[in-house]
């Protein structure tokens, strides 16, 4: 599944590096493997401080932009990705984001992109388990601290569920793959939309609308 998210990831045109962080825990060391036999760099950090593995990756792999892409998201839309760098960069923002927890575009098409600024000064100012395991908690929960954009979605798809963190969610995004990356491995956000459309048994397929 990573791989073909990475195989989607790569077809965002603003994007220079791409670095998988994980954890020096063992039972990571499968991916570590198959990441490394794929040719894709990996940078290996604490279990649970996840905001140290970005300042480590940052560390080895330096860049004036980090762009937080969450493993959970086999239908990443690299369009999205590009529009949400472009508008941290284009409104001189410190983070720029296409959804909150219910708003804005698919869940499971989550785009983060800050400034490397931010994301250290963030690490430098994290306290709670909270913000050391999600990341940027710290810099969306301050905004008296941090300048904050959001994508706005062309029409509201908050509600939409694409992300895999249930079995019922793998089924779905495994029925949307052998439907349409046969054809067409750069099938795009309206392929999976008019699928989904064209299949009443996915609409709300465990329970949570996928359309």
């Amino acid at each position: 599944m990573i791989l073909r998210q990475i195989e989607r990831i790569r077809r965002a045109r603003r994007l220079d590096q791409l670095v998988v962080a994980t954890s020096v825990d063992p039972s990571d060391d499968p991916l570590a493997a198959l990441l490394a036999d794929e040719g894709i760099e990996v940078f290996r950090g604490p279990l649970h401080n996840v905001l140290a593995r970005y300042v480590g990756a940052l560390d080895r792999w330096p860049a004036d932009t980090v762009v937080r892409l969450t493993a959970d998201c086999p239908l990443i839309d690299p369009g999205v990705i590009d529009a949400t760098i472009d508008l941290l960069h284009g409104t001189g923002a410190d983070y720029a984001h296409c959804r909150t927890q219910e708003a804005g575009y698919p869940k499971g098409q989550d785009v983060e992109a800050m400034t490397a600024a931010t994301l250290r000064r963030a690490a430098e100012l994290a306290e709670t388990r909270e913000e050391r395991e999600h990341v940027t908690w710290g810099i969306w929960n301050q905004p008296d601290l941090y300048r904050l954009v959001r994508l706005p979605p062309p029409q509201e798809w908050g509600h939409v569920r694409w992300t895999v963190d249930r079995p019922d969610d793998l089924e779905f995004v495994t029925a949307v793959y052998e439907a349409l990356y046969p054809a067409n491995p750069a099938f795009t956000s309206d392929d999976i939309r008019a699928f989904v459309a064209s299949r009443p048994d996915l609409a709300t397929y465990g329970g949570d609308p996928r359309l």
